[in-house]
């Protein structure tokens, strides 16, 4: 059984092309809700997500004396829940992954799948993700313990203006490394300028004062045609599979041109954005 599911897992979230990254990149351009075609890949996620290999480690490790942390990386419970929703394709055992996620989530309002014992904050770009998707599900399905689990996760990056460190004011770099969250990074997101804001817009969130130097950060990014650049590709176009590979075009890259779909992004955010922020 345990052979399985690896295999499903190596396929289910193969990056960027396995069914995973295809509902949520669908999810992400507006694909109309309701197709039952997809109904397929929504299932085959839903089965890695609840297989023994994902809820064992090394995808989910709980310490001894740490049972309020558990590492475990919940970027994909939360995209796998917000793109169900999406498309509207949410079932019982969406349900099943969003209390998951509630009852993981760590003291300071995140999660974490950092496995060295002496981790011990959430980690924003494990945690962005599923305050997207927890909210949607809340939101849609009147479910005000998910609502209640995203806005945690609000409070835990606005406490940091979503980007900075609090101690000193640096710039908050993931261990993956750079360029940094300053940077716009598209198609594939976890945790930059425009994502956290994307996430504060969906919450209800960018009328705090703690969200107006990202705003103006990213406000500051238009191009003279009006655009915004995409900064950091984080897909590479292949007709073939290949590691962070996608079948889609995404439009053009470079700090100098303007990417379509991030200006419509960007748009969406700043439109959003109240009179008095920044």
């Amino acid at each position: 059984m345990f052979e399985q599911d690896a295999k499903t897992l190596q396929h289910t979230y193969r990056k960027w092309q396995g069914p995973h990254w295809t509902l949520t990149c669908l999810a992400m351009i507006d694909y109309p809700p309701g197709d039952e075609r997809l109904r397929p890949l929504v299932t085959r996620v839903h089965d890695w997500l609840l297989s023994r290999h994902v809820l064992e480690p090394p995808l989910t490790v709980t310490y001894p004396g740490q049972g309020e942390r558990v590492r475990h990386c919940a970027s994909m419970d939360g995209n796998a829940i917000w793109a169900s929703v999406g498309l509207g394709l949410d079932d019982e055992r969406t349900r099943v992954v969003v209390d998951r996620l509630i009852d993981w989530q760590w003291p300071d309002g995140g999660w974490n799948c950092d496995k060295r014992l002496e981790a011990g904050q959430s980690s924003f770009q494990e945690s962005l993700i599923p305050a997207r998707g927890l909210w949607a599900y809340g939101t849609a399905r009147s479910y005000p313990p998910a609502l209640a689990a995203a806005q945690q996760v609000a409070e835990l990056v606005l406490q940091r203006r979503l980007l900075w460190h609090r101690a000193d004011d640096s710039l908050i770099v993931p261990d993956w490394g750079r360029p940094g969250p300053d940077r716009i990074h598209y198609p594939i997101q976890f945790f930059d300028v425009l994502f956290a804001l994307q996430v504060m817009k969906d919450l209800g969130r960018l009328g705090d004062p703690r969200c107006a130097d990202a705003l103006n950060l990213l406000a500051a990014k238009r191009l003279p045609d009006g655009g915004f650049p995409l900064e950091a590709p984080t897909a590479v176009t292949a007709d073939h599979v290949t590691s962070r590979g996608t079948y889609a075009d995404w439009g053009p890259s470079g700090l100098r041109r303007s990417n379509p779909l991030v200006t419509l992004a960007v748009l969406d955010v700043l439109h959003h954005r109240p009179h008095h922020a920044g």
